[in-house]
C-alpha cells in the first residue's frame, strides 16, 4: 500500500524535485541538469541564484522582514513610484499574488460601479480568459473545467469571444450596468493567446465613450517579458487598472495593482488590505528585479531572444502536418498543435527540457529574461526533434 501522502492532492506532480538551479539551468535532486524554459510559470525573471538578487536577499533578511501596514513601509514607496513611472499610471496597492490582485481589481470595478449609481455592477470578461482559482476570479475566468464543482458562481460578469470588437460593441450598446472590461494583454493559460493590438485600442475607445474602467490583466505576461515592461503597452495604450505578480518579485511572492485616474480613488482606508501584501522582504525583490532588469538590458534581451525563437520555430515547425500556429511575443511563447500533446512535457524532461503545456495541445515557453541566443539555440535543437518525433509517433498510432 503506497504512503499517504501529508499533502493535499491538488497537483499532478511530476516525479522530479528540484535541489538548486543556476542562471537559466535546474538541477535535480538526483544531479541531472536543465534548461529551464518555463521560469516557475513566468516567475523567476532573472533565472536562478541571481548574484544581485541573492545579495539584496540576504541583507533584507537581515535587517527586516515583515513590519505590517499599520505602519509606514518605505520599500513600498520606492517599488510603488517606479512602477508609477514605468506604467504612467497613479499608484499601486500591493499584495501576495495574482489571484490577490485580479480580486482587488474586480473589488475596484464594482465599488466605481457602485460609486456612480450601478447596484448591480457587471464587468466584462473574456473566452479562456485565466484570472485565479478564487470564488470572484474562478468565476470571471473561461474555463468550465476549473469551475466545476464550484458552483454557485459570483455573478456580474458578462463573457464574449477575445479579440471580438463587434461583441464587445454590443455589449456596450446593450447592457447598461457594465463598468469594466477585464482582460488579459495575452491569455497564458488559454494557450498563449493574444489581444489584437487593434481590439486593446478599441477597447480602449469604448471605455473611454462608455464611462468604463479598462482593466488588462499583466499577471502572466507583464514586468518585461514581452520585450515592454506590460505587453498591452505595445497597442500604445494605458490601462485604468492593472494587477501584476509573478515575475515581479523573482520568485519571492509578490502582487500589485497599479490604478490610474478615477480607479486610483476607488479604495479609501477600509475598503481593502492585506497582512503580508507589501512587506519589506518582497518590496525589496520587486526593486533589485526591475533595476537588474534595467541595468542589464532585459527587455531588448526579451524581445531579441524571444523574437528569434518565435521566427526560427515558425520555420522548424510552422509548415509540418500537425502544428497549427507559432505564436506568442517575446519570451512568451506558444506552439499549438492539433491534438494534445501532454506526454511531451514528460519526455522533454526526460531530454533536459523544463516546459509545459496548457489548453491540452499548446507548448508553452516562459524562460527567464536572461536566456540568451546559445540557450535559445539550445532549446530549438532539443525541441524540434521532440516536436517531430511526437507528431510522427501519433500520426502512426492513428493510421
Amino acid at each position: 500500500m503506497a504512503a499517504t501522502s501529508p499533502l493535499m492532492n491538488t497537483y499532478g506532480r511530476l516525479p522530479v524535485a528540484f535541489s538548486h538551479g543556476d542562471g537559466a539551468w535546474l538541477f535535480d535532486t538526483e544531479g541531472k541538469r536543465y534548461l529551464d524554459c518555463l521560469s516557475g510559470i513566468a516567475v523567476n525573471t532573472l533565472g536562478h541564484n541571481h548574484p544581485k538578487l541573492v545579495a539584496a536577499l540576504r541583507e533584507q533578511v537581515a535587517r527586516i522582514i515583515h513590519s505590517s501596514n499599520l505602519f509606514e513601509v518605505p520599500l513600498q514607496t520606492q517599488l510603488g513610484a517606479k512602477l508609477v513611472e514605468l506604467s504612467g499610471m497613479t499608484n499601486v496597492f500591493f499584495c501576495n499574488s495574482g489571484l490577490e490582485a485580479n480580486e482587488a481589481a474586480i473589488k475596484i470595478a464594482r465599488k466605481y460601479g457602485h460609486e456612480k449609481g450601478v447596484a448591480m455592477p457587471e464587468i466584462v470578461v473574456f473566452d479562456k480568459a485565466f484570472h485565479g482559482r478564487s470564488l470572484a476570479t474562478l468565476s470571471a475566468t473561461g474555463n468550465a473545467k476549473v469551475q466545476k464543482g464550484f458552483e454557485p458562481l459570483v455573478e456580474g460578469f458578462v463573457r464574449i469571444p477575445l479579440n471580438d470588437a463587434a461583441a464587445l460593441q454590443k455589449v456596450a450598446d446593450e447592457r447598461p450596468n457594465v463598468v469594466a472590461v477585464f482582460l488579459e494583454a495575452i491569455q497564458g493559460e488559454g494557450g498563449i493567446q493574444p489581444a489584437g493590438i487593434e481590439f486593446l485600442r478599441e477597447a480602449r475607445r469604448i471605455c473611454d465613450q462608455k464611462g468604463w474602467l479598462l482593466m488588462i490583466d499583466e499577471v502572466q505576461c507583464g514586468t518585461g517579458r514581452t520585450g515592454k515592461w506590460f505587453a498591452h503597452q505595445w497597442a500604445g495604450i494605458k490601462a485604468d487598472v492593472m494587477p501584476l505578480a509573478k515575475g515581479l518579485g523573482s520568485g519571492v511572492p509578490i502582487g500589485a495593482v497599479v490604478a490610474h485616474g478615477a480607479a486610483a480613488e476607488v479604495f479609501q482606508p477600509g475598503n481593502h488590505g492585506t497582512t503580508f501584501g507589501g512587506n519589506p522582504l518582497a518590496m525589496r525583490a520587486g526593486l533589485v528585479t526591475i533595476s537588474t532588469m534595467e541595468e542589464d538590458g532585459l527587455l531588448k534581451n526579451a524581445a531579441d531572444v524571444g523574437g528569434w525563437l518565435i521566427e526560427t520555430f515558425r520555420r522548424e515547425l510552422g509548415a509540418l502536418p500537425g502544428v497549427a500556429e507559432v505564436r506568442g511575443q517575446g519570451l512568451m511563447i506558444g506552439i499549438e498543435l492539433d491534438r494534445p500533446c501532454n506526454e511531451l512535457v514528460k519526455s522533454a524532461l526526460e531530454a533536459g527540457l523544463v516546459l509545459n503545456v496548457t489548453a491540452d495541445r499548446v507548448i508553452r515557453l516562459l524562460p527567464p529574461l536572461i536566456f540568451t541566443r546559445e540557450h535559445a539555440q539550445r532549446l530549438v535543437d532539443t525541441l524540434v526533434p521532440l516536436v517531430r518525433a511526437f507528431l510522427e509517433r501519433s500520426q502512426a498510432q492513428a493510421a
